[in-house]
């Protein structure tokens, strides 16, 4: 499937160049400004925007046309093992061969997607690994989810931050560019997991890469920013506007209505 979507990718590029500008202008603007005084960063300000624009032909496919090229791959794999009965095998060919033609009636060229895989995600782990430099050693505020994390080597408290309530219990962790590992001097730690909180620090690309323990049980915790905070402030889910993001909790509710069951595959 050779996705059209040129147009749209050549927009996107052209967006995230005016918005690159635009906040250098707003960093060189504040320079002077009291090192207390934050600046505000969204969620979406943290991934390296050079890297944001690429093509992706999974991307456009639909959900159901997703959830067909899984089931191609997997329907595939069962026959060339040695595996079923001949009525299974047969049964099994007969799927693979009427989700093929559907796919291909989408306009979608299986064999050619599938080529494209080490591609993608090599292309997708940068996109969701690397940081803008514009804030690498910038005083920020920002706010998140709160989640209580084992102290340093040093002995200082250490909470990690997300962007949307769940995330690393119910949910699956971030991308490394959307988690914060928080180095924290005060004696603030947060009263339960995913509190809402608005940190004030200085902000660097520092990757991280460790395990712990959260609600659901042993969790990575990839994180491309770390944070030295210098002022905490808990929030009020309603008023802050910090909620459960509507996306995740559709993703959660259709999984199981997919023909591969909702399981997990590797893109």
């Amino acid at each position: 499937m050779r996705i059209r979507g040129r147009d749209r990718h050549d927009k996107l590029a052209f967006l995230n160049s005016v918005r690159t500008l635009l906040i250098a202008a707003t960093l060189s603007l504040g320079a002077g400004a009291p090192s207390w005084a934050g600046l505000s960063v969204g969620w979406d300000d943290l991934p390296d925007p050079t890297v944001q624009t690429f093509a992706d032909p999974y991307r456009d496919l639909s959900p159901e046309q997703f959830d067909d090229v899984l089931f191609v791959v997997r329907l595939r794999g069962r026959l060339q093992q040695d595996v079923g009965t001949d009525e299974d095998r047969q049964n099994w060919q007969e799927l693979l061969h009427e989700t093929e033609d559907a796919l291909a009636a989408g306009g979608v060229d299986v064999d050619w997607l599938l080529g494209q895989r080490e591609v993608v995600t090599e292309r997708r782990e940068k996109a969701g690994t690397l940081g803008n430099p514009l804030y690498d050693g910038q005083e920020v505020t920002l706010s998140g989810f709160a989640i209580p994390a084992p102290a340093d080597a040093d002995g200082r408290s250490v909470v990690y931050l997300v962007p949307e309530r769940g995330m690393c219990s119910h949910m699956p962790p971030p991308p490394p560019n959307q988690m914060i590992r928080v180095m924290l001097d005060a004696d603030w730690v947060p009263s339960y997991v995913h509190e809402p909180v608005r940190l004030t620090g200085r902000l660097t690309i520092s990757p991280t890469d460790h395990q712990m323990v959260v609600v659901d049980g042993l969790m990575p915790m990839r994180a491309t920013f770390q944070l030295e905070a210098d002022k905490v402030e808990t929030l009020k889910n309603r008023t802050d506007g910090l909620e459960w993001s509507q996306d995740a909790t559709d993703i959660l509710r259709a999984a199981g209505r997919r023909k591969t069951g909702g399981q997990a595959a590797s893109e």
